[in-house]
């Protein structure tokens, strides 16, 4: 029969229209919403999200102002950088590109970020603010899943879902939320036993662990709702996520693709958090 395709691509396309809309609304008030992007180095995987992200911001009217520096640019020179960006009204969300070079300490360039201009949601600010569900912005990738299940009719009241990978970008977050929709959570890692097990139980599971097709159909029960947060390039160059799409799609209700599920997803938040942290900025 064959999984449902959770298709991000189209559902992420459907916000940005409302979006639009409402930055066209936003600038009729004198409020032009800002994104500045930083990023150090020549990490070519990471210069196609800066583009991505620029593209994604002209196309619904945010301003994007991008900052390129050199691989060599020092913490202390990074972090003034982003106290000016606090300082600068113009700018209404600061996204630092990870991974930095490794002689700065991307943590502490991250706290420097004003918690109103976290539009990552890295802050532990705003992270807090998840743990205890009262929240302004939410971590961009468990936000596209949370509209990805939402605008597809899934009902998570009292459902059992199971999250592989505790990382504080995804791991962590999709749970609080998932548990804020009332579903029961269980978080897996490197050090779960019977991972296999604890997967099959799952009405909903979230899959973020870096490997490619980790999950195959035997960790899956039938009827379940698999998303793929993974995003791995093969040797011959193609990309995949985490699970085995081929194998877990004939045995799942409904599965996101990769590419096409969760990222597109994940950059319409980041858009989102943008034009609220304007609007915020005008209380």
């Amino acid at each position: 029969m064959g999984a449902i395709i959770l298709n991000g691509k189209e559902i992420s396309q459907e916000i940005r229209k409302d979006l639009k809309a409402k930055v066209d609304e936003l600038k009729q008030n004198g409020l032009h919403p800002g994104l500045a992007v930083v990023l150090v180095g020549n990490d070519p995987a990471s210069r196609i999200y800066v583009n991505n992200k620029k593209k994604a911001c002209e196309e619904i009217g945010i301003r994007s102002f991008e900052y390129i520096l050199p691989e060599k640019t020092t913490e202390e020179e990074l972090i003034q950088l982003v106290e000016t960006l606090n300082k600068d009204n113009s700018v209404h969300g600061i996204l630092v590109q990870l991974p930095l070079p490794k002689h700065i300490d991307a943590e502490n360039v991250l706290l420097r970020i004003s918690p109103d201009k976290d539009v990552d949601s890295f802050h532990p600010f705003n992270m807090g603010r998840v743990m205890i569900g009262d929240y302004y912005f939410l971590p961009c990738t468990p936000a596209g899943i949370m509209e990805l299940l939402i605008r597809s009719g899934i009902n998570l009241v009292g459902k059992e879902c199971v999250v592989v990978g505790r990382s504080n970008i995804v791991g962590k977050p999709i749970a609080m939320l998932l548990l804020h929709s009332n579903a029961t959570v269980t978080i897996c890692h490197s050090k779960t036993r019977n991972l296999k097990e604890i997967c099959r139980r799952a009405d909903v599971l979230v899959v973020a662990v870096g490997k490619p097709k980790f999950i195959n159909a035997d960790y899956v029960k039938d009827g379940a709702v698999v998303i793929d947060v993974g995003i791995n390039r093969l040797e011959d160059g193609k990309i995949c996520g985490d699970v085995d799409f081929d194998s877990v799609s004939e045995k799942a209700s409904y599965i996101t693709p990769v590419p096409g599920g969760v990222g597109p997803m994940t950059i319409t938040m980041l858009l989102k958090n943008t034009i609220m942290s304007a609007e915020l900025s005008r209380q």
